[in-house]
């Protein structure tokens, strides 16, 4: 049976684990030759995403409930997060290595994302909006936030058009891994640091971008759909 530490391993490896669907028991390990990856701390936000932050009614939350953010990724027609991934993102969650974040509208839960840390690496996992905006508003705190706490790599798995309007990009396997290698050397916590107010998180997303740094990456709205499993089957039980 795969287990959170083993997960860790795989992660840490450079591959992941994904279903077919949500009724299909057995995992499989992924390792795509093109690797989606968004910058950290400095997302591209529209100039009508900004305005539609600074109007308020926007909050976010770091520590929403674990369980019901990753039920929301999942609730749609087509998923890849069946019941044994759920359990060992539960079990990641519970040692510290899987957290989510809730984005609010006026009060009603609007999106949400959710991924597994290791050191510096973010593995963004999954998305999910219930309102427009709700999944860029949840990207731009994240990756303000995995700045603000250490982190370095932003690993979104797939690049999906989303993504990549919000300056996500794709880079080889071997890129990949020797940003993930320099990511596990680093130090991280993602309950370190508070999240930023929403005040001065619209000022930062104001200012000019700086000079290009690390890049890493998260999650389309959907979460990403799985191709034909390549790799090597996994139990699920």
């Amino acid at each position: 049976m795969l287990t959170a530490r083993m997960l860790l391993k795989g992660y840490a490896n450079g591959v992941f684990p994904m279903a077919c669907s949500a009724t299909d028991p057995q995992l499989y390990w992924f390792d795509p030759p093109r690797r989606g990856i968004l910058p950290v701390g400095r997302v591209h936000a529209s100039r009508s995403l900004i305005r539609s932050l600074a109007r308020g009614g926007w909050t976010a939350d770091a520590r929403p409930d674990f369980d019901a953010i990753v039920a929301a990724c999942a609730d749609r027609p087509e998923t890849w997060i069946n019941d044994p991934l759920r359990r060992l993102y539960r079990d990641l969650h519970a040692i510290g290595h899987a957290h989510a974040l809730a984005v609010m509208q006026d009060g009603q839960l609007a999106g949400g994302i959710f991924g597994v840390t290791l050191a510096g690496a973010f593995f963004g996992e999954s998305m999910f909006s219930t309102r427009r905006d709700g999944s860029k508003m949840a990207l731009v705190w994240i990756s303000d936030h995995l700045r603000r706490c250490g982190f370095t790599l932003f690993d979104t798995q797939y690049l999906t058009p989303h993504l990549a309007s919000m300056g996500g990009v794709e880079i080889s396997r071997l890129q990949y891994q020797a940003r993930l290698a320099t990511a596990l050397e680093k130090p991280a916590d993602f309950r370190a640091r508070p999240l930023r107010p929403v005040e001065s998180l619209v000022a930062s997303l104001r200012q000019p971008p700086a000079s290009p740094s690390s890049s890493t990456g998260a999650k389309s709205p959907s979460g990403p759909m799985p191709s034909p499993p390549s790799g090597p089957a996994v139990s699920g039980s």
